[in-house]
């Protein structure tokens, strides 16, 4: 099968979008499917405003609808809302064309955070643009229920999940210590440094041993000049990023709007035990007292974790595989029918 994706984020960024779909590709590929990927990279963009690091594509309809006319794609993914899947719906829908979506992001919340615009218009945006989509994939059962809150199609929306290389992210309990010999117990975050993320909830928190960031973004050099306690790592990847998970002993996700986390999972399948708040994402990860603690006081959370098993993390963490979120996709890919 000839799989177009479509989506605004891919490659070089760091992201969960572009880490799910370079392992459902990888998978695909893998059994034998061709897969091409259609980006903001294959056209002329500029820097998102509050998100330069990512690319919009400017005007890429009619190069998008040559490059597609050229592959004659089997089946067709969305994966997002940006200019480039934009471009995307308009080629399926002027070619009756079905096509499959995803929902990654809430960008109604984000856009409410960055901008103070409300929330009420962006979803009518997200409901008219994935309505015509056959199946709409979304990380979890808890973000299916809030979407369907939002007036999205209860048929057409699937749960979908999420996937570890757990070749790569388990316990490393050799080689050289990442964090120079800070104090147990390392309380680890990983993500974007920005506002959406949430971290300033992270960092204010009065906890014994060490606090440790992952990452890097546009709030970085301000939270590290205003928490000099805290170790900045930067951003890690491949092994490198798996040994400082490893290095730690519990990891705080203070996220409020992410759709799943999959740094969540990684953190597990190395040992650590989850804090987090008890909203969309965590509530589908987490298992309370066994894999982490969900609470509205993200201290607590956080100290409570620091009495729970290790391999209680790492055994949950085994049952999320990228094979699984690839063959999911795979049964709700929709058939193009003959082009002429």
């Amino acid at each position: 099968m000839k799989i177009a994706l479509i989506s605004d984020a891919w490659q070089p960024q760091i992201n969960g979008v572009v880490t799910t779909w370079s392992h459902v590709r990888d998978e695909l590929i893998a059994l034998g499917h061709s897969f091409e990927v259609f980006h903001p990279g294959l056209f002329n963009t500029i820097p998102t405003p509050k998100y330069p690091e990512i690319r919009l594509a400017i005007l890429p309809n009619r190069k998008l609808a040559r490059l597609l006319d050229d592959y004659k794609p089997d089946a067709v993914h969305i994966a997002t809302e940006g200019s480039v899947g934009l471009a995307g719906r308009g080629w399926c829908r002027s070619r009756s064309v079905p096509f499959t979506t995803s929902y990654h992001t809430k960008f109604p919340e984000y856009l409410h955070n960055y901008f103070e615009l409300p929330t009420k218009p962006t979803y009518l945006f997200m409901r008219w643009f994935h309505r015509p989509a056959q199946r709409t994939l979304v990380p979890t059962p808890s973000m299916r229920n809030e979407l369907i809150a939002h007036g999205f199609d209860a048929d057409k929306v699937i749960a979908w999940t999420r996937g570890v290389n757990h070749d790569l992210f388990h316990p490393y309990p050799d080689g050289p210590d990442p964090y120079q010999g800070l104090p147990h117990p390392r309380f680890v975050y990983c993500g974007r440094v920005a506002p959406e993320k949430n971290i300033g909830a992270f960092l204010e928190l009065e906890l014994p041993g060490s606090m440790v960031v992952i990452g890097d973004g546009p709030s970085r050099k301000k939270l590290q000049a205003q928490f000099p306690h805290v170790h900045f790592a930067g951003y890690q990847t491949g092994e490198a990023l798996a040994r400082h998970f490893a290095a730690g002993d519990i990891f705080v996700f203070p996220s409020l709007t992410d759709t799943f986390g999959v740094v969540m999972i990684e953190a597990m399948a190395c040992g650590l035990p989850v804090a987090a708040y008890p909203v969309t994402g965590p509530i589908d990860v987490v298992q309370p007292g066994v894999t982490g603690y969900l609470d509205e006081d993200l201290q607590t959370a956080a100290l409570k974790c620091m009495d729970l098993n290790p391999q209680d993390s790492i055994d949950d963490a085994r049952q999320y595989t990228w094979h699984n979120c690839a063959q999911m996709v795979l049964d709700i890919l929709a058939p193009v029918r003959a082009m002429a």
